[in-house]
């Protein structure tokens, strides 16, 4: 698992699979680990790239303000070191706000997107629970943070599962490569500070949105809003998951990221 140096950092990044390449952009607190439960269905009919983000898990982590687009330049330039001239994206919470500056900044690069769970802007409620997760961990530990955060993040029907979220506690709780706490504030005002509402219709690129009926961090307005300003947006509401429905429902959401890149391939 490979880094490179660009944009004065150290970037990590994971390939795998073989085809038509699609990066994967995970959201805050998460690092390319987060799409482990799907890669086997991706990487069966496409070359997956997963990326660190700067901040997060292998890549580095500078003591400095952070925002979506220098983020989204990071990806860009992974993009050009792997001599990949154009590329399927998708994007999870954060992860999906980048996508959407890469596809803004560099629409020659962008095939189509897959915007998960995302948001052009957030709302003052939502705004407060990232404004507060991006300073909590500095008064708290590891264990009782993921008690805060996990049950904006998953299902009641997640949650009745015996033993799950303890063992998710547990996992990150020993990750090796948890965010230091500065990385973690500085991606908070990042988010705080991201709006594309303004630009969506500037992304042209056939756009597929998938959101959890039971999300409700980003709850489904936050979905409808990019739909409707996408031009060739598309909506889909996936019934049995919360925010986390990538782990929630892996199959379900593998299905429809595959089923919306068969049918763009199919118009050739």
């Amino acid at each position: 698992m490979p880094k490179v140096s660009l944009n004065g950092i150290e970037l990590f990044y994971d390939s795998k699979g073989t085809g038509e390449p699609l990066l994967l952009i995970s959201g805050f607190l998460c690092d390319h680990t987060y799409w482990s439960v799907i890669m086997p269905d991706l990487t069966a009919q496409y070359q997956i790239i997963r990326i660190d983000n700067r901040g997060i898990g292998r890549s580095s982590a500078p003591d400095n303000p952070y925002s979506l687009q220098q983020l989204a330049h990071d990806a860009a330039a992974l993009l050009e070191h792997l001599n990949i001239h154009q590329v399927h994206v998708a994007g999870h919470s954060m992860g999906g706000q980048i996508a959407q500056e890469l596809a803004l900044l560099y629409p020659q690069k962008v095939k189509s997107l897959i915007l998960l769970s995302s948001l052009a802007k957030g709302d003052e409620r939502f705004n407060q629970i990232i404004s507060t997760w991006g300073e909590l961990l500095q008064r708290i530990d590891t264990k009782l943070y993921q008690q805060v955060v996990l049950p904006w993040i998953f299902s009641d029907n997640f949650y009745s599962m015996p033993d799950m979220i303890e063992q998710l506690i547990e996992w990150a709780v020993h990750y090796p490569f948890s965010p230091p706490v500065h990385s973690i504030y500085h991606h908070s005002r990042a988010i705080l500070g991201a709006n594309t509402i303004n630009r969506l219709q500037n992304i042209l690129c056939p756009t597929l949105i998938l959101v959890g009926k039971q999300d409700i961090l980003t709850p489904m307005k936050f979905s409808q809003q990019l739909a409707v300003g996408i031009p060739k947006a598309r909506l889909s509401v996936i019934d049995g998951g919360g925010h986390g429905f990538i782990i929630e429902s892996p199959k379900i959401v593998a299905k429809e990221m595959l089923d919306f890149l068969a049918q763009l391939n199919s118009k050739r």
